[in-house]
């Protein structure tokens, strides 16, 4: 049985977290609804400090606040999007259109329509998440999106230049500085002088995570992104410098990001105890010790057969493998977000710039839906064609008579007439077709 030498605050706190959090948004969410932009306007004072006479950047903005960028930082975040938009390309090329006969006269196909209006949100409360434009802006235009909204807080009372670039770089078509509730509130919703979208994608903390719940339906969402999870699996092929360094790197994004050690030695699991104390001492990002304090977890197994049954049920956003199976466990797992395989590999490089996604399932959410991707901006719509009297005939009976089965005899009624204008038999109205045998 699984040994936990460390656990995190117990479930039923953090259930009164979230029904805190449900709380808060669901008023806030119905104060837009009811007030529009002023509402928006008064939190963005309230929780950013900021009161723009727009909130939405002219060209001339953007272009300054690109200007602020150095060479190298626009490079960096070229190359960035070049890996990204290389992979999502190579995503939405996998996805075709098709169209098949199926018998003779039957003609089935589908085809993969862009979603029309996408809100796109990018965190920057206590960083700036630039990697988040090119996750979800970017991959939406690779998609084919004819209007991509950026959203994004101001820092320190001003737009961040690098989050700004990004999603300009990206394929925004408009940028707003907002964050938070009322950046996705007013994307959702709509407000006078924004106009609602039809998609919400895009990470961020726990109360953007439930907003996003809260409008689904409304809108579109990709998934439920919360707060930042990662889940170390390892055994002694790498050491406690490795397992505490990849555990408070991804700790760092929040007081309430999960980070949990799955090892089969005893001697490893306690040496990274350790050694998480001597990097927190130097670590200058604060939330890594609250983090690790409250949410963090280490779980000594007795073999991989057991770490894999705990993987599973932890379903972690995102999970490091470094053991002498790595193989083995992509095989074998089937809830996660994004997996990390061996010592070279690594969260942050999937975070920044490796060209995979890093908009990814949280909260459980890896049991039934992967992260964000190309294919989350596509809508796959089926249609129907009938080239032939005898194919509408033959088809037109068996939904008839399948219809009829159920009792919704003017479903087989729209069958029957087909059946005889096209197939010459007379059919009496609630009743089903004739076998063709029988008819013959």
């Amino acid at each position: 049985m699984a040994d936990h030498l460390k656990r995190g605050r117990p479930d039923a706190d953090r259930a009164e977290d979230d029904r805190r959090v449900r709380a808060s948004v669901e008023a806030a969410l119905a104060d837009i609804e009811a007030r529009g932009d002023a509402a928006v306007r008064e939190m963005s004072q309230r929780f950013d400090r900021y009161d723009p006479e727009s909130f939405r950047l002219s060209a001339s903005e953007i272009e300054a606040l690109i200007a602020e960028l150095s060479p190298r930082e626009l490079a960096d975040i070229r190359f960035a999007q070049k890996q990204v938009r290389r992979f999502a390309q190579a995503q939405r090329d996998s996805m075709l259109d098709i169209e098949v006969e199926t018998m003779p006269g039957i003609v089935l196909g589908h085809r993969n329509i862009p979603v029309q209006s996408v809100g796109c949100y990018v965190p920057g409360g206590k960083f700036p998440m630039v990697a988040s434009a090119h996750m979800s802006v970017l991959t939406a235009a690779v998609a084919g999106v004819p209007r991509i909204v950026g959203c994004s807080p101001a820092v320190n009372g001003r737009p961040n230049a690098a989050v700004v670039a990004a999603m300009h770089m990206g394929g925004a078509h408009e940028i707003h500085m907002l964050g938070g509730i009322q950046a996705v509130g007013a994307m959702a919703l709509g407000t006078e002088t924004i106009e609602p979208v039809h998609m919400l994608v895009g990470p961020g903390n726990a109360f953007v995570a439930e907003a996003k719940r809260q409008l689904f339906g409304r809108v579109g969402i990709d998934l439920f992104a919360g707060p930042t999870e990662t889940l170390v699996i390892a055994d002694e092929t790498v050491d406690a410098e490795m397992c505490a360094t990849d555990l408070l790197g991804q700790a760092e994004h929040g007081p309430d990001s999960p980070a949990v050690l799955l090892t089969t030695s005893r001697r490893l699991a306690e040496a990274t105890l350790a050694e998480v104390e001597r990097i927190l001492a130097i670590l200058p990002t604060p939330h890594a010790r609250q983090a690790w304090a409250d949410y963090g977890e280490v779980i000594v197994c007795a073999d991989h057969d057991e770490m894999l049954r705990e993987a599973e049920r932890i379903a972690s956003e995102h999970v490091q493998v470094m053991t002498d199976r790595d193989d083995w466990y992509l095989e074998h797992m089937t809830a996660y977000g994004a997996m990390f395989l061996g010592p070279r590999t690594n969260v942050a490089n999937g975070d920044k710039v490796i060209g995979t996604n890093h908009t990814l399932p949280t909260k459980k959410a890896g049991r039934y839906t992967g992260g964000l991707w190309v294919g989350k901006f596509l809508k796959t719509h089926s249609y129907q064609r009938i080239t032939s009297d005898e194919a509408a005939a033959e088809i037109g009976a068996y939904g008839s008579r399948l219809s009829m089965l159920e009792g919704f005899v003017g479903h087989a009624e729209q069958c029957n007439l087909r059946v005889r204008r096209y197939g010459g038999v007379n059919v009496p109205y609630g009743e089903g077709a004739p076998h063709r045998d029988a008819a013959e």
